[in-house]
């Protein structure tokens, strides 16, 4: 398996949080109030998540390749900005979900808003780097380009859907094949 194999799963695994998360929004807009305890750790994991293991390793490649492709160049640049753009997204969602939960007072529709932000920003990064990324690599890299680029890498195993779960997202995952039952109900 290659990289953007393991960067695609990542994608999908992240892609499952999101559409949590999409639901969230629109119990929200139907009035109901989730369970905020729940929603700061997924938005947690997702940041914690991308900004220490998925985004670096995308960066690497990123850098591996770079120059072999003008359209490629531009598509990184803009994922690379995106990056930036998701941390700092991820991390005034945390701190207004934190503050919900210590009891400050934030318009829900507000609150609403800015996490459908979230959702809406995230799953247009991961469609932008499936389609304009993932996809020309695996026609423009060769099996000596992958198996190079695999050696500079270091490791990472996701977790939350990796074999070994963390101790601090086991209760997370959880929590989240619960809440996805009783959101099915």
């Amino acid at each position: 398996m290659n990289i953007v194999s393991e960067l695609h799963q990542d994608h999908v695994n992240l892609d499952r949080l999101l559409e949590i998360l999409e639901r969230k929004v629109t119990r929200l807009r139907a009035g109901n109030h989730p369970d905020f305890s729940l929603m700061a750790e997924v938005v947690d994991y997702v940041g914690d998540y991308a900004d220490q293991h998925h985004h670096p390793r995308e960066d690497r490649m990123y850098a591996f390749f770079r120059g072999r492709d003008a359209a490629l160049d531009k598509a990184f640049d803009k994922s690379e900005a995106e990056h930036v753009t998701l941390k700092q997204l991820s991390t005034r969602l945390a701190e207004s979900i934190d503050g919900i939960l210590h009891d400050a007072v934030m318009p829900m529709d507000q609150f609403t808003d800015q996490l459908e932000a979230f959702v809406k920003a995230e799953k247009a990064h991961l469609r932008h780097e499936e389609k304009a990324i993932f996809k020309p690599l695996e026609s423009l890299a060769s099996d000596t380009d992958w198996q190079a680029l695999a050696e500079q890498l270091p490791q990472s195993e996701d977790p939350l859907f990796g074999e070994r779960q963390a101790d601090q997202y086991r209760a997370l995952y959880k929590a989240l094949v619960e809440d996805m039952k009783s959101s099915d109900s």
